[in-house]
């Protein structure tokens, strides 16, 4: 299974990533997080569209690959 990111360049396990929007946190009491935010040490799922992640505000946070580039 191939994971890229926004850009099209291959993402693996442990990568870091910045956010290329802002993005709402579902069930999270109103967090957001800003564009440009670098999370690190990514984990990848069985969806290609999907990664897992932990946040500075957020742990066991799931991103969609199209919303995060490889930093």
């Amino acid at each position: 299974m191939i994971v890229k990111d926004a850009n099209g360049t291959r993402l693996q396990d442990g990568d870091s990533v910045t956010l290329i929007k802002d993005l709402k946190v579902k069930g999270s009491g109103g967090v957001t997080l800003k564009r440009g935010t670098l999370i690190k040490n990514i984990r990848l799922t069985y969806d290609e569209a999907e990664i897992e992640c932990n946040a500075e505000k957020v742990k066991g946070l799931v991103l969609r690959t199209e919303f995060v580039k490889k930093a």
